[in-house]
Formats: structure tokens, sequence, C-alpha cells
């Protein structure tokens, strides 16, 4: 679990494949800021770009670590197939602020990014997302963005997409990699938790008999 709050800019230094076809992930090696893996151990939750990964190896002190991704994981996500920045967040724990919202660390679908402009002191960004995530994004919603909790300011329904504007304040675009965003760069995205679980219910008959607990 996580909240969407990046708590380091990384980087992806290497990607190794993990067999000879297509069926195989990759190993990716990622460098961390100074002192970022301190209180890391095997088998820890981070994020990468808002993909809920696992430690496999960590070097402390060089500031490097590993995680193996699936091919299933590769085909559903961007950015995590080729060296660049990236968006890191250890998970949650029971004591810390939720600064942000309720994130689970599994991408629900890659958008574009359709603007990227500065305007004034703060930045317009607006991405394209896939039409069937429309019904999760509204104004004043939130959303994931590579990892990043955002609000959403405005939506825009279309017969093929969706397109969702936010506003980034500098802290946003200097703290993460959101800054690097070009139009025409896939993103991903993860809807709110909260509304998940609405559009569940609502879509459930509830004349359904449900099973007692035992």
């Amino acid at each position: 679990m996580f909240t969407g709050i990046i708590t380091g800019v990384g980087r992806i230094a290497a990607v190794h494949d993990l067999g000879s076809s297509f069926s195989h992930g990759k190993r990716l090696v990622i460098e961390a800021p100074a002192g970022y893996l301190d209180d890391v151990g095997l088998g820890d939750s981070i994020a990468l770009n808002g993909a809920c990964m696992t430690v496999t190896t960590f070097d402390a002190k060089g500031g490097e670590f590993t995680v193996d991704v699936s091919a299933e994981s590769l085909a559903r996500t961007a950015g995590l197939d080729r060296p660049g920045p990236i968006n890191l967040e250890k998970a949650l724990r029971a004591n810390d602020r939720l600064g942000g919202h309720i994130v689970s660390g599994h991408v629900d679908g890659i958008g574009v990014v359709s603007t990227m402009a500065e305007i004034g002191e703060s930045w317009d960004l607006r991405i394209r997302a896939p039409r069937e995530l429309a019904r999760f994004l509204a104004y004043k919603g939130s959303i994931t963005v590579n990892g990043v909790s955002l609000t959403v300011n405005r939506v825009l329904d279309s017969a093929d997409s969706c397109e969702v504007w936010i506003n980034l304040i500098p802290h946003t675009v200097q703290n993460t990699a959101l800054g690097s965003l070009v139009a025409g760069t896939p993103v991903n995205l993860e809807i709110d938790l909260i509304a998940r679980y609405v559009e569940r219910m609502l879509a459930t008959d509830p004349q359904l008999p449900t099973k007692a607990l035992t």
C-alpha cells in the first residue's frame, strides 16, 4: 500500500533480460538517491512509477537495488523497460502520514500525455486515459500518474478516450520525474481505490443472496 507521495527520484541504470523469449521478464537495476536504501530490506515493496515491485537485491552503500519485472507487468505498464528517471515510493507504514490518497501500486491502464506546458508558475498536464477508465475519473477526484497522487481539475469525455486536466505545482515538477514528460509520453495510471469499490457495488445486483461469513 502506498500514498502517491514520491519519496525519491531514482534512475533505471540497466535492464537485463531474464530469458530469450517474449514470455520472459526483465531485471532492472535501479540507482536510488543517497541514503534511500538505509532502511530497506530484501523482499520490501517499492513502487516504480506507480507499479509495486519487490526488492530482490540491494546495496545500501552503493545506492543500487534490483527488481524482477514479469512479462505481464511489462505489457501493462510504461517506462519500466528502458533506462531513465523513475519515481520511487516505499511501502506505507501503519504510523505514516497519508499525505496523498490510498494507492495500491497496481496500474489500471496506460495513458498518453497530450499536453505538458508551463503556465505562469505551474504546469498544465493533460492526459488521454483509456475510455474504460472514464467512469472512475471525476472533477476534484484523485488519480495516480506514474506513482504521483494528483487532483483532477477537469474531465473531457470523447468517443474513444477520456482526457484529464491536472495542475502541477513547481514542487511536484522539481521533486518527481514528471518534469521529464512531453506530449506523446505514455504514463502509468491508477484510479482511486474508493471509486473502484463504488463501481463494483453499483454493478452488483442487490437481490443476489450473500453467503454468511463463518
